[in-house]
């Protein structure tokens, strides 16, 4: 599912009007239609009282019209009228005068007016502004907002939640609305996903207001999100009369004295996500612990006994994955840098193999095109640098990216992975996939499908998706508390049955 800009949706509201040759207001109409009925299949008339808080632009016109269908089908409302600028859009007006033909007077909330009572238990409608805020709200307007936020009654966002804007971080993070649920205008928007902005929206459902679709399907936007649907065009079934060596060879290199165990869960994630064949190199302190542990894995151990200072690997490899407990010895560094310069094939870089770079910005020239990195939020940014927000570190991601040749995935609650000017944002995972271990899991995993013969793009955002769906499962066995990188490598399987499981087909009467 493409994510829109700002400025796309308008194009897409203004390409649908006239193709469908409809009027600005019919199509707000649709939206406040879909918005009531979403309401409704979950009230079905409850008696609640339901405020709703609107603004003078289009966001506001879109309440008021939900107001007047709320008000046709006897559900008791309360409508304010935020007046913050002189300014109204057409629609709004045009809105406003409906709602009143039914007899609803609206309170009209200025900058010296009391704020009117929120119980607990009322429904507060936020239609305040829309995806074109350009600045910061007024500071009466913000402690408005504040105060609905404290008021402990739900809120449903109309669009996005009001405050937010749709190209930055906010200007004053109080100033935003804490919606329980947005309802969201045909395609989710960017803001949902990111750290600094996903914390405003607890649950966000997508409604289908009718824009035109080959405007929607032929637009190229800078972020998708990913899928079941998108990766099942990408999966690679299994043909009879395959063998191990049609799956590939995999190296996994890392450990050092006391982290063997991250060698251990990536090159378990590596078989267990369909490698055909799995070799670790490791220090010799790796050595029985592999063997023992994991008695699929070929083990090759180095000379030194707590630290690797020599990463050669005596055969082609269909691809390396490096980094994990690697450590950054003196030695370590050095044979990083002889490996980088061995291997041409796409890599999977992690962990150490990433926090040596930074020191050492000579190796970046040597990492092969299309390999795949792998940074948590402090690799990162010793990587690009600091950013002030999340968007600078998308844009500062995406210069790297193009400047490297390089995939970048950008952990986290709604993983990124970057190539070039491309962002695809991930829909699994949970939580308690925030542990020790689960990024070496997710190594091995992208690996494997790379020596499977998955492209490096492919290979990064199915391994997410796999990854997140993996980290779902366990969650549901255990919660996300118990939840360990050890419980995402046993479901790995299971979230493969899951993806490949035929879905339900709901029937509508």
């Amino acid at each position: 599912m493409k994510i829109f800009s700002a400025h796309q949706i308008y194009e897409a509201d203004k390409f649908t009007i006239e193709k469908q040759q409809i009027s600005s207001d019919e199509l707000m109409e649709r939206a406040a239609t879909k918005l009531f009925e979403w309401i409704h299949s979950r009230l079905r008339g409850t008696s609640v009282n339901i405020q709703l808080f609107c603004g003078i632009g289009n966001n506001g016109g879109d309440g008021m019209a939900l107001a007047r269908i709320l008000k046709e089908n006897e559900y008791a409302i309360q409508v304010h009228v935020v007046n913050y600028s002189e300014k109204r859009s057409k629609d709004f007006l045009l809105n406003l005068e409906r709602l009143k033909d039914r007899k609803v007077w609206p309170d009209f909330i200025n900058s010296d007016s009391t704020f009117p009572e929120i119980a607990p238990n009322d429904i507060v409608v936020d239609a305040l502004f829309g995806i074109g805020l350009n600045r910061s709200p007024d500071t009466w307007v913000g402690n408005l907002m504040k105060y609905i936020n404290a008021s402990k009654a739900f809120v449903l966002s109309v669009d996005i939640p009001s405050g937010l804007p749709m190209h930055r971080g906010p200007w004053d993070p109080s100033f935003v609305i804490r919606a329980n649920y947005v309802l969201s205008f045909q395609v989710p928007k960017l803001v949902f996903f990111l750290p600094q902005t996903g914390i405003y929206v607890d649950q966000w459902e997508i409604l289908d207001i009718g824009l035109d679709k080959e405007f929607l399907n032929k637009a190229d936007t800078d972020f998708e999100l990913i899928d079941r649907e998108q990766m099942l065009s990408v999966y690679k079934p299994r043909p009879k009369f395959s063998h191990k060596g049609t799956y590939g060879h995999a190296v996994i290199v890392g450990g050092s004295y006391g982290k063997i165990g991250a060698v251990h869960l990536a090159s378990r994630a590596c078989l267990q996500s369909g490698a055909g064949l799995v070799t670790a190199l490791v220090p010799q302190c790796g050595y029985l612990p592999l063997q023992t542990a994991v008695p699929e894995v070929m083990v090759l151990a180095k000379d030194r006994e707590k630290e690797l200072s020599n990463m050669e690997i005596p055969f082609k490899p269909t691809v390396v994955g490096v980094g994990m407990g690697l450590g950054v010895h003196e030695e370590t560094v050095s044979a990083m840098g002889s490996l980088l310069k061995e291997v041409k094939s796409p890599m999977v870089i992690d962990a150490d193999g990433l926090n040596i770079m930074p020191k050492h910005p000579e190796m970046l020239q040597e990492v092969p095109e299309l390999s795949i990195l792998t940074p948590h939020p402090k690799e990162l940014e010793r990587l690009v640098g600091p950013w002030k927000d999340d968007f600078e570190k998308l844009d500062k991601v995406k210069a790297f990216s193009q400047k490297h040749h390089v995939i970048i995935v950008i952990k986290g609650a709604h993983t990124i992975t970057v190539f070039e000017e491309k962002g695809y944002v991930n829909t699994t995972g949970n939580p308690g996939m925030a542990t020790a271990g689960s990024g070496d899991v997710l190594t091995g995993m992208i690996t494997a499908l790379i020596a499977q013969g998955y492209e490096p793009l492919h290979a990064a955002t199915f391994g997410v998706y796999l990854h997140g769906l993996a980290g779902d499962m366990g969650a549901s066995q255990k919660g996300y508390e118990a939840l360990t990188a050890s419980g995402i490598l046993e479901n790995i399987g299971n979230a493969y049955l899951n993806f490949l499981r035929p879905q339900e087909v709901e029937v509508k009467e």
